[in-house]
């Protein structure tokens, strides 16, 4: 521990604590609005904990907390002496005059927590970064790990009542019922996708799954400009196989419709100038965040989500793909490797609540079932059945030869049907949605509203 901080008592405000249980004695609805920042280990006080504790005992069972039933309490638990004794409690009540400033009170008492807790924090990280068997990266990723949920403000809750939920859920269906909005999550920009789904909801874990070459990256490109472009709405997307550039080449061919080909050699016309120009405006504005790291871990990937997510306040994750994550150790086998990053994937999720799309291939059974006009299922899921039972939503990109042949020999030279499958849903419907794939521009469009 530093010099400076050795001999320092710890920061608190005796006369907060006082206060905030001294409100919640006064007055019980005060109690589940202190709940709403502190909980007993927040106070500082050995003996205004064990108060705390025992006047939330007494609200969850449905009894008001006054001195005779919270003496009653602490007595029953053996703690009334270790809280200071009967006198202590009964002083509580005139700590402060009415209930009013509780909230206020309360995060005084939050702050000196927090406080607290970053040089806890602080002391244990300089201790354990003199020990040179541990891995200093796995150690930057638990601190990092600590400090987001150090930032994260439901961290106060230990539980949640049924009472407060209905509450909450209320709230919720009349602020639907006032904007009546089809979407509840965030769109992807495919309007029969976002139909069935109501929009990628947070927290949860959304997989596109395909053979190579079908298009799982123009999708989730195409998804994360509809998200960032259109709608505005912070987005990230992390490529372990595609660099930064040659992602931004594929979004500007996609938006602008020029022929990726042109893009990439030169061979683009002055009239096509406009149409660059146009787009790279939009782009520039756009809240798009690219990590283009080859040969990421899980630990790379939570790391920096957490550092997106507290900074830019992005919205969805897109990670192509999870076949190339990285095992953070060498010798797991690679069924087992490719479940901890889907469960991993899952927890960053709703640790985040936010959505991830995860990008995954398919075993090449799917081919075979191509082949024979049938479409993929969830056993074709590459390498591990966490994958499927840890996802949300699972969809697939599939061509079925049969659609191909229904198109004209113009659409053809343009593009192709494919058929995004959803197959699971955890909270809804499943179905087919058919799209076309523009080859030339690396770019999905639904295929009954817009033709090329």
């Amino acid at each position: 521990m530093p010099a400076q901080t050795k001999d320092r008592i710890p920061p608190h405000n005796d006369d907060a604590e006082r206060a905030v249980i001294g409100a919640m004695l006064i007055d019980e609805h005060a109690v589940s609005l202190v709940q709403q920042y502190i909980r007993p280990e927040d106070f500082y006080s050995h003996r205004h904990r064990r108060i705390c504790e025992a006047v939330l005992a007494l609200f969850n069972r449905g009894t008001r907390a006054d001195l005779l039933t919270l003496s009653g309490e602490l007595e029953k638990s053996g703690k009334l002496e270790e809280s200071g004794g009967i006198d202590y409690v009964a002083s509580l009540t005139h700590a402060v005059p009415s209930s009013a400033n509780a909230e206020y009170y309360a995060q005084i008492v939050q702050n000196c927590s927090l406080r607290r807790l970053l040089i806890q924090l602080s002391g244990e990280t300089g201790a354990r970064a003199f020990d040179e068997t541990l891995e200093p990266r796995q150690l930057l990723e638990e601190i990092q790990q600590k400090l987001f949920l150090l930032s994260d403000p439901s961290r106060i809750f230990s539980y949640k009542k049924a009472e407060n939920i209905v509450k909450n859920v209320a709230n919720y269906l009349d602020e639907m019922y006032k904007n009546r909005t089809e979407f509840t999550g965030i769109p992807s920009g495919f309007y029969d996708l976002d139909k069935i789904t109501s929009g990628f909801q947070n927290a949860e874990l959304i997989i596109i799954g395909a053979r190579p070459g079908m298009g799982k990256t123009a999708i989730a490109l195409s998804m994360a400009a509809n998200i960032s472009i259109r709608q505005k709405r912070p987005a990230a997307f992390f490529s372990l196989e595609m660099s930064h550039q040659s992602l931004m080449i594929r979004l500007l061919s996609a938006e602008a419709k020029i022929d990726s080909r042109k893009l990439k050699t030169g061979f683009f016309d002055r009239s096509d100038f406009d149409k660059i120009f146009g787009v790279m405006e939009l782009a520039h504005t756009a809240p798009l965040f690219i990590v283009d790291t080859p040969r990421m871990t899980m630990m790379n990937i939570r790391s920096m989500a957490r550092m997106l997510k507290v900074q830019e306040k992005v919205e969805i994750i897109f990670i192509d793909y999870i076949g190339l994550i990285t095992s953070e150790n060498a010798n797991l086998p690679r069924w087992e490797h490719i479940s901890d990053v889907s469960m991993s994937l899952k927890s960053l999720a709703r640790e985040l609540d936010i959505p991830v799309v995860a990008l995954s291939q398919l075993s090449r059974n799917a081919e075979r079932n191509a082949e024979q006009l049938k479409s993929p299922s969830l056993a074709d899921l590459r390498e591990s059945g966490s994958i499927e039972q840890d996802a949300d939503m699972v969809m697939f990109l599939y061509r079925d030869r049969e659609l191909d042949k229904t198109l004209e020999e113009q659409s053809k030279e343009e593009g192709q049907q494919v058929r995004l499958t959803l197959a699971k849903n955890r909270n809804g419907e499943v179905g087919n949605i058919d799209l076309l794939f523009l080859k030339r521009f690396t770019k999905f469009v639904s295929f009954t509203d817009e033709q090329p």
